[in-house]
């Protein structure tokens, strides 16, 4: 990777550039790890933001996964299908639907999280422990570039 303290335009340019190219890597070898090898990423997405957030409408998740509400329908269709998740009338306002996931669905998430913590782990092993502190720090400053 290019080094990143240069204060010219050119050198944040390529630092950015390199910067996005591996992390589309990294990401894309951490999908590879999942449980499910025929679900898409954005179907293990919609699982993975009912364990972490709870239960949604269809509008909700449609809204949480920036898609439009017949795309994220199609894709509440096709995992329930699966038996990964469940639809319930919500208590307080009969016209909504309230998504949920069911154990299987919960199963393939946390398995799927599990393979790619493995994964990571076994990759983090190869390293000195210097460079294991580089990536704790560089975890929390892309951490920091996420939320702006």
């Amino acid at each position: 990777m290019s080094d990143a303290t240069g204060d010219q335009p050119q050198d944040l340019a390529h630092a950015a550039s390199d910067f996005r190219m591996v992390t589309f890597r990294l990401a894309r070898r951490l999908r590879s790890q999942r449980a499910v090898d025929t679900m898409s990423d954005g179907q293990f997405a919609v699982l993975a933001a009912l364990k972490v957030h709870g239960p949604h409408t269809l509008g909700e998740l449609a809204e949480r996964e920036r898609v439009s509400a017949p795309s994220m329908n199609r894709t509440v269709n096709c995992l329930e299908e699966l038996g990964y998740l469940s639809r319930t009338p919500d208590e307080n306002d009969r016209r909504k639907v309230v998504i949920d996931l069911t154990e299987s669905g919960r199963e393939v998430v946390l398995e799927t999280v599990r393979r790619r913590d493995s994964w990571l782990e076994h990759a983090f092993e190869a390293l000195t422990a210097t460079q294991r502190a580089t990536l704790a720090e560089a975890a929390a400053i892309m951490q920091e570039v996420a939320e702006r």
